[in-house]
């Protein structure tokens, strides 16, 4: 189904993804919580006093996010403040290398992460984008499936009939890496504030959902 990439070990984010274990969403320093099927070997990755620690790559990451099949995480080159990725853990190149399952971790997180960093922004009910493209034509960047999380602050005017507002573009700049620490702690607890909304109004467990879908997805392997 999924066409490779050339050179694996040089997509960041699956660097990403192989430096930070998934974890429990809405407790991170802890080890995702035992499904009722059989555990998988990720259950046993122990907690961490820093539950992701930017340093662990180069450039640092800073992460909020890490399932079996997600991962969210800053971005190292914002449109705006707040500016975060949703990507597949595994490596996918485009959406349409994608499993169904993956499809639908990623319409789940993809909500959930945008609630918590407009959140953690102080931007609830504002306005924000979400952007995918696919292949370099289409200003695809890094050949691995993610979703831009684009906060529209207040403070920059609003600009009508503009590509640049409909398509999520924007003056890129470095991150503020003073800031990220403090902002990527605020959204992972506003994270946790949303995964335990979701599981009080709707009644999913967003803490074991992802692990169960890990382990059917072992078990597919086996």
């Amino acid at each position: 189904m999924t066409e490779p990439h050339p050179d694996p070990s040089t997509c960041p984010f699956c660097t990403i993804a192989h430096t930070y274990p998934p974890t429990t969403p809405s407790n991170p320093s802890t080890s995702p919580p035992k499904s009722t099927a059989a555990p998988t070997s990720s259950s046993t990755h122990q907690p961490q006093s820093t539950p992701f620690p930017p340093t662990a790559t180069t450039p640092n990451t800073y992460l909020l996010l890490s399932t079996p099949l997600v991962i969210a995480f800053l971005d190292i080159m914002p449109i705006s403040r707040g500016h975060v990725l949703v990507a597949t853990r595994a490596h996918r190149r485009k959406l349409s290398d994608i499993t169904v399952e993956e499809g639908k971790a990623l319409g789940v997180w993809v909500g959930v992460v945008s609630r918590g960093v407009m959140r953690a922004l102080g931007m609830e009910g504002g306005d924000w984008n979400i952007v995918q493209n696919n292949g370099a034509r289409a200003a695809q960047v890094v050949p691995h499936v993610h979703f831009h999380v684009i906060p529209r602050p207040g403070d920059v005017p609003e600009i009508e009939n503009r590509s640049w507002t409909v398509f999520g573009k924007g003056q890129r700049e470095e991150l503020d890496e003073e800031d990220a620490v403090g902002l990527a702690a605020r959204m992972r607890e506003e994270l946790a504030v949303e995964i335990r909304r979701v599981k009080e109004r709707e009644g999913v467990d967003l803490d074991v959902e992802g692990v169960e879908v890990g382990v059917r997805r072992t078990r597919e392997k086996l």
